[in-house]
């Protein structure tokens, strides 16, 4: 079982004018697949607020899975992307480009998505988009292979292709 927290980027939420409908389906969703989630903050839209909530669950915390959730779109406040790549040592850019071509399915509003991944020490950091829908259908895309990623990240080599009897 792996460890998993899950921050909001909301000012809204933040300042406690909107409930945070998009980290409680993801907090759920990661239940489900058998992460134990040991961590949940709402930060407002402030790179300064990302980077330390990132940090601070990589670095101190060594959280196995961090989730971001907002802050993923064109708006000028949108910054969530900029702050996981300053705090990111490696990326994982397949992660985002698997969320995105599989929302294309759902909406070609999804190519505006500039949601990114990355590793911190052994942790690997997933933006999300901030609605409950592209939450459930970009996790749903990703979750899958998170496992295998953070077997590989913490418990060394993995079995990536086994070779088939001969």
């Amino acid at each position: 079982m792996y460890t998993a927290a899950v921050v909001t980027v909301s000012d809204r939420s933040a300042r406690g004018e909107r409930p945070d409908t998009a980290g409680p389906l993801a907090v759920s969703m990661l239940e489900a697949a058998g992460f134990q989630v040991l961590e949940t903050l709402v930060v407002p839209d402030e790179r300064a607020d990302i980077r330390n909530a990132l940090t601070d669950l990589a670095d101190r915390k060594q959280i196995a899975l961090i989730l971001t959730a907002g802050g993923t779109g064109f708006s000028p406040r949108d910054v969530t992307p900029e702050a996981t790549i300053e705090v990111c040592q490696r990326l994982a850019p397949g992660i985002p480009e698997a969320m995105r071509a599989a929302s294309m399915s759902v909406t070609p509003r999804a190519m505006l998505s500039r949601a990114a991944a990355g590793i911190r020490g052994r942790s690997l950091i997933v933006n999300l988009p901030g609605s409950p829908k592209a939450v459930r259908e970009n996790l749903e895309a990703v979750l899958p292979a998170i496992p295998h990623g953070l077997a590989m990240l913490l418990d060394g080599p993995a079995d990536c292709a086994p070779e088939s009897p001969r």
